[in-house]
C-alpha cells in the first residue's frame, strides 16, 4: 500500500529531493514464531482480536531508541485510533515542525494499551468512522504533513490560501476559457485590479464557510480574541522523517 502512495506525485518528488526521507516497517519482521504473529485474544474475552505488544516496543527499540530518548527534540509516536483527538489543519502544521515522526497503524481492535500508555505521544483519528486498518488514515496524516515541509510545494505561497489555513475554507476559482457553454467568470476576476480581487475572493471565503462550516468562524473568533492558540506548538528546526 505504502510503495504505491510514496512513488508517486509531490511525495515521491519531496523525497528524491530529500525534502522528507520516509522507511516503512513491517511489525511482523520483530515476532520470534514461525507464524510471526502480531495479535492475540483479548484478556476478559469479547470480539476480534488485538495487536500484541512485544513486536511493537521491539521495533519502537531499535528503530526510535536514540530518537525516542530526544522526545523534547522533537520526535513523536502517532498512534491512528477512532480514539484520537481529530486531526485537523493545526495539527498538521504543529507536527511538520517536529524532527521526527512515527506512525503505529492500528488493526482488529486496537492495540494492547501498555504501547498507549509507554510509547504514544499522539491519538490521532482522521474522522468518526471505522477502517479496516490505520494505513490509510497514516497516509492522509504524512501527506498533509509533508506539504506543509518548506521545499515540497512548487510554489511556497499556495499553502497560504488554501481552505482551513485561516479559519476559512477555500475562495472560488477559475481558469480559461472565460466562458463556456454560456458560463462567465466574474468580471472582477479579469479586471486586474488586485485589491478589489483580494477583497472579492476574502468575501466569497466568508460566504462560503458561513454556508457550509460555520463552526470554523466561530472558532477563528475564539482565536481572535485570545482563547485559543491556532498551530501552537515548537518543533525543532530541520525536515522530519516519517
Amino acid at each position: 500500500m505504502f510503495d504505491s502512495f510514496f512513488s508517486h506525485s509531490i511525495l515521491k518528488r519531496a523525497i528524491e529531493k530529500k525534502k522528507i526521507s520516509v522507511g516503512v516497517h513491517n511489525l511482523r519482521d520483530f515476532t520470534h514464531d514461525r507464524h510471526k504473529t502480531c495479535d492475540d485474544k483479548p484478556f476478559g474475552g469479547g470480539p476480534g482480536m488485538l495487536m500484541k505488544p512485544e513486536p511493537i516496543f521491539e521495533a519502537y527499540d531499535k528503530l526510535f531508541g536514540k530518537k525516542a530518548k530526544k522526545r523534547a527534540s522533537g520526535f513523536r509516536f502517532i498512534y491512528m485510533t477512532p480514539q484520537g483527538a481529530p486531526f485537523m489543519q493545526s495539527t498538521a502544521r504543529k507536527l511538520s515542525k517536529a524532527r521526527h515522526l512515527a506512525v503505529l497503524c492500528g488493526h482488529y481492535e486496537g492495540v494492547d494499551q501498555r504501547v498507549i500508555d509507554k510509547l504514544v505521544t499522539d491519538e490521532i483519528s482522521i474522522g468518526d468512522y471505522v477502517l479496516t486498518g490505520g494505513e490509510i488514515p497514516a497516509m492522509v496524516v504524512v501527506d498533509a504533513v509533508a506539504r506543509l515541509v518548506p521545499g515540497v510545494l512548487g510554489r511556497e505561497e499556495s499553502k497560504e490560501f488554501e481552505s482551513f489555513c485561516r479559519n476559512l475554507l477555500e475562495y472560488p476559482q477559475y481558469t480559461r476559457p472565460s466562458i463556456y457553454r454560456g458560463l462567465k467568470v466574474p468580471s472582477i476576476l479579469l479586471s486586474g485590479h488586485h485589491k478589489e480581487i483580494e477583497l472579492w475572493r476574502r468575501e466569497a471565503a466568508l460566504k462560503i464557510t458561513k454556508k457550509r462550516r460555520p463552526e470554523l468562524l466561530r472558532k477563528g473568533e475564539r482565536n481572535a480574541s485570545g482563547d485559543q492558540a491556532v498551530g501552537a506548538g515548537t518543533g525543532q528546526k530541520g525536515h522530519p522523517g516519517f
